[in-house]
């Protein structure tokens, strides 16, 4: 383990990746961007945590750090530090309390104990009282502040005015925030060494691989399947077994052996169950006895089947789905294409059916030409695939996409859409190799052409430029490492609408969130969102993972400048905006309004980065998953307690329009063993109005602990419009408590509250459009400080 005063650019960027934070305005010390701009050499919340939680796990991660992870929130146990007066009272040495449910703190000042003498000043560096009694201070008007009680403090702190005034936070090293900002440090070393001892206890009592999945940093993603298993796919199946049994191999022992296994199998009319477990052998035998049975006729429930892949698949995940029918459940397309995005899981179907060709599967009807499209809209929108190919190929190709799930960045065309008379144009630099380019539909001819003026054709084989490989109307040239930098052209001759994707290895690519930015409360901070909300100003935020890897050392690191946005699919610019640094270089965090153009009506757009490698010469990255403006804030927050069989818990619902009026239908489903009903079935919004209702969820006494229950709320617009539903997941895990846990039954309200949101914004700590929160029920994966403690808590016993 390391020594505590290693800093963190030590530590390399690429292991700085295993944490990140978007917290809450609420928190004890600030959050990384907003401190950058208030206090600068404020010690914040992500240094905290990545340096503690580092010094605990880099040595699972010394060969090969893990991919990132949603952001992980910890911070309450982090408050007793900079909200109380435990440094004050001159200890050098964490709480030996703190993290034991049953231990007393001891020695804290009472009801009548005045704490604090009157500071009129922005720095109160002796307005505490002479006592070895443990205090806090009182925020705000509600409560209200008893005589000679000390305040939180700075400018947010209304009770700070009220005598004694002042205040003892240490939050931040500005005077005008904390009014103990001369401690700032000690608490932050204080606070440090005290997220140690918690991620070191950890880590004893639940192992290295339970340690890391408590954490969400597990070294591997999921690797999941979603299998046709009619009777026509006997050659699919055959392939996903190869393929699962290729990964497993070669990556069994390994940092990036799958964490978890998933298994969806599907016909016609039923799909499921599911399978799932963290053992490749439990994994490869239940695979092993699925056989091609039946059926034959299409189309199948591949978008049910998938959908139940998706919300038990770990985000950052690859999904494959196998089959050679259309979906039956197309009407699902909506929900699959943004559950994708929430989770931010790649999904690749391999489908052996020419959509042109009339003969083959058995039909009850005769099915459209674009039966498929809904495999293309949620492939696009998770940054995946659909590569129609024949039985005889499907195992080379299925090899193909397997050995392509790491480290791969697609690289940007322009323009992004073949058209006819115009090539499409990418630029590789110095930093990508195992450039690969991908070409879909009934192509007649193609041709690649390198900076240098050399040109391939589509005849197959090896080439000039690389090796040519062609399965049905699945075309994929590999190109000769290194290839050569510079911009290269592709011009493709086809019928119908071709699809091209260029593909390289590199480590030097980019992670992206939205939130909101929060300036009142506390502290002020970004409220994290899944999607940008039409006229809702919005912040980018950027994390550049990999800028210390493939560099020259001593060379200046790569860096971007510039975001464009395009519109999704015909690729039009939507906006170009400035990359805002903040803090050091090597950090890789970097900042962007969205442009009020994109935010003045919901629809699909793409992002692209734009820069500069240590050489001078352009960068270009794009992300894979198209994002989307949705039309209204819709977020869904879990119960107050734990979820439990027999029991009846109350969820609540929030939405809100900031772009016009909106007439909207409201609906909810969850899993089919459970009920669900709602107080809200339809609202009208007028420009920044809300609406709240509730929902009652109720756990059958047959509910097994441990299991999950997904809850979905969606917002359809009453009118004819092409904007896609708005919609929100929740999912719940089912625990079986002790019995003062249990939930009464909530009594139902009169109706849904309908108020007026400020355009300033003002959303519910608890949750985010799409990812609720709400207590350890709603967080499955235990990626929350609850799941921390009551672990913790749960091993004093």
């Amino acid at each position: 383990m390391l020594p505590t005063d290693v800093p963190l650019s030590h530590l390399g960027p690429s292991a700085l990746l295993l944490l990140k934070l978007l917290l809450p305005p609420t928190s004890a010390f600030f959050p990384n961007i907003w401190s950058l701009l208030a206090a600068p050499s404020s010690i914040t919340h992500q240094d905290l945590t990545e340096e503690a939680a580092l010094n605990v796990t880099l040595q699972l991660f010394l060969e090969q750090p893990p991919p990132s992870r949603p952001p992980l929130h910890l911070k309450d146990f982090l408050d007793f530090y900079s909200h109380s007066n435990w440094v004050e009272l001159g200890k050098q040495q964490p709480h030996p309390h703190l993290l034991w449910p049953r231990q007393e703190l001891g020695n804290l000042a009472q009801v009548g104990d005045h704490t604090c003498l009157d500071c009129h000043e922005s720095s109160c560096p002796g307005n505490l009282l002479g006592s070895t009694l443990l205090t806090s201070g009182y925020f705000g008007t509600h409560p209200s502040k008893p005589p000679g009680k000390c305040s939180h403090g700075g400018h947010f702190d209304r009770s700070s005015s009220q005598p004694p005034r002042g205040g003892i936070n240490k939050d931040s090293t500005s005077p005008g925030f904390s009014p103990h900002h001369m401690l700032h440090l000690q608490a932050a070393k204080l606070a440090l060494l005290a997220s140690i001892q918690a991620f070191s206890l950890l880590r004893s009592r639940l192992g290295d691989r339970g340690f890391s999945r408590l954490l969400d940093i597990s070294p591997a993603s999921s690797l999941s399947f979603v299998l046709d298993t009619t009777g026509s796919m006997g050659e699919e199946i055959n392939a996903a077994k190869i393929q699962a049994r290729r990964i497993v191999e070669q990556r069994r022992g390994s940092p990036m052996e799958p964490a978890h296994y998933v298994l969806v199998p599907f016909h016609d009319p039923g799909f499921g169950p599911v399978f799932t477990t963290s053992d490749p052998d439990s994994f490869w035998q239940q695979l092993n006895e699925i056989h091609a049975l039946g059926g034959g006729d299409e189309p199948e429930m591949c978008l049910s089947a998938l959908e139940l892949a998706l919300l038990h698949t770990p985000p950052l995940s690859d999904i494959f789905v196998f089959t050679d029918a259309s979906p039956k459940d197309a009407f699902l397309t909506n929900r699959v294409e943004s559950l994708t995005q929430e989770r931010r899981c790649r999904v690749t179907f391999l489908v052996t059916e020419d959509p042109s060709r009339g003969q083959g599967r058995a039909r009850r009807e005769v099915l459209s030409p674009l039966r498929f499209e809904p495999y293309e809209v949620v492939a696009l929108a998770s940054g995946g695939e659909v590569i129609f190919t024949k039985d005889q190929h499907i195992q080379e190709v299925a090899a193909i996409v397997g050995d392509s799930m790491a480290d791969v960045v697609t690289l940007p065309l322009e323009p992004p859409v073949v058209v006819p008379g115009r090539p499409l144009v990418f630029s590789v630099d110095g930093l990508l190799q195992r450039v690969t380019v991908r070409i879909h539909g009934e192509v007649s001819s193609f041709w690649i052409r390198n900076p240098e003026g050399v040109s391939q054709g589509q005849e197959e084989g090896q080439g000039p430029l690389g090796h040519t490989r062609r399965f049905g109307q699945f075309w994929i040239v590999t190109m000769n490492d290194p290839p050569q930098t510079g911009t290269w052209e592709i011009r493709v001759t086809a019928k119908g609408n071709p699809r091209v994707r260029v593909q390289a290895q590199t480590s030097l690519d980019f992670l992206f969130f939205f939130g909101v930015p929060m300036e009142d409360g506390p502290h002020p901070g970004l409220y994290p969102l899944t999607h940008p909300v039409a006229g809702l100003q919005t912040q980018l935020l950027v994390e550049v993972t990999g800028l210390g890897s493939g560099g020259n050392p001593g060379h200046p690191l790569p860096h971007f400048s510039h975001v464009v946005f395009r519109g999704v699919p015909e690729g039009a610019e939507l906006g170009r905006v400035p990359l805002e640094p903040k803090g050091p270089r090597e950090r890789g965090l970097l900042a962007a309004a969205l442009p009020p153009t994109l935010l003045s009506a919901a629809g699909a757009f793409s992002l692209e980065l734009i820069g500069q490698d240590g050489g001078g010469r352009d960068l270009h990255r794009a992300a894979p998953q198209a994002c989307a403006v949705v039309p209204v804030l819709l977020e869904l927050s879990g119960p107050p307690g734990i979820l439990a069989p027999g029991s009846k818990a109350p969820l609540s619902l929030h939405i809100a329009s900031f772009s016009g009026p909106q007439d909207l239908d409201l609906t909810a489903s969850v899993n089919s063993s459970f009920a669900l009903t709602s107080n809200l079935s339809r609202v009208r919004l007028e420009q920044n109005e809300s609406a709240w209702g509730r929902l009652w969820l109720e756990v059958p006494d047959s509910a097994a602990p441990d299991s999950v229950v997904t809850v979905t709320v969606s917002a359809t617009g009453r009118e004819a419009s092409p904007v896609a539903p708005t919609y929100a997941f929740l999912r719940l895990l089912v625990l079986a408590p002790a019995p003062r846990d249990q939930l009464a039954a909530p009594a139902h309200s009169s109706g849904p509250v309908l108020t007026t949101a400020s355009p300033a914004f003002r959303p519910s700590s608890l949750v985010t459009r799409g990812r609720a929160g709400g207590g350890l029920a709603s967080n499955p994966w235990w990626g929350t400080l609850g799941g921390v403690l009551l672990l913790l808590g749960l091993a004093s016993w």
